[in-house]
């Protein structure tokens, strides 16, 4: 009984270092191959803890290999953008102003019953209130809410027939282009490169350039404080 106590203290112990060291999102929103690799190493921890035949090694070697593949797959999915979207997926949205796209629910083997318990779980109850949601690549669903329907609403100010909150786009996401978003502005390579010239950066000094509506850019730099503006007003 004592060699089993001291055994799962042990692998406790390892397991506890080797979460920690794989970062906090493994105690938060996990991506597909996180969770994979946390459930895996919750198995492997449990076959030496139980039994005394198996060496400890047998569950601590398994355990730090999981802690290497996750540490490698992280700074592959860190640093490329198409490696990020084969292993993580992509966000996929499922509601427009139109209402609810039943074919991204379908291609995500979801259903409306699944769309509005995530719904409520936001704190609405109609996708009439609800602009924009998208599913993250988490399986979490980030929504964006119509005018009227935010927190302070400009509906009790009178001004409920303003224009439609519109999805901004990642032209440029840690120094990288995102070329299909930069279509999806009505923008070309030279219009973005033009606004980084003229405001004086250089891309790899971009850690977020969102683009709204094709004109408005909120631009946060990697160090510094961000920049906000009108494309047409900076670079014509």
């Amino acid at each position: 009984m004592l060699i089993v106590f001291t055994r799962s203290i042990l692998i406790y112990l390892f397991l506890l270092i080797v979460m920690r060291l794989m970062g906090k999102k493994q105690l938060g929103e996990l991506q597909p191959f996180e969770f994979t690799i946390t459930l895996i190493a919750a198995e492997l921890a449990c076959i030496p803890m139980s039994d005394t035949q198996v060496p400890i090694l047998y569950g601590l070697v398994p355990i730090f290999t999981l802690f290497v593949v996750e540490f490698v797959l992280t700074k592959i999915v860190k640093h490329s953008i198409k490696m990020r979207r084969i292993i993580n997926g992509k966000p996929v949205i499922v509601i427009t102003p139109d209402g609810i796209d039943f074919e991204a629910i379908n291609k995500l083997d979801m259903t409306v019953h699944d769309i509005m318990e995530s719904i409520r779980a936001k704190d609405y109850t109609s996708p009439e209130e609800i602009e924009w949601a998208i599913i993250e690549t988490n399986g979490d669903m980030s929504v964006v809410p119509k005018t009227v329907n935010k927190a302070v609403t400009v509906g009790d100010m009178g001004l409920a027939n303003i224009e439609q909150t519109q999805l901004p786009y990642s032209v440029i996401c840690e120094g990288k282009r995102m070329g299909r978003n930069i279509k999806r502005c009505n923008l070309d390579e030279n219009k973005v490169q033009s606004l980084l010239d003229k405001l004086g950066y250089k891309q790899e000094e971009i850690l977020l350039l969102l683009v709204t509506g094709g004109d408005s850019f909120y631009l946060q730099p990697r160090s510094g404080k961000f920049v906000t503006g009108m494309i047409s007003e900076e670079v014509g």
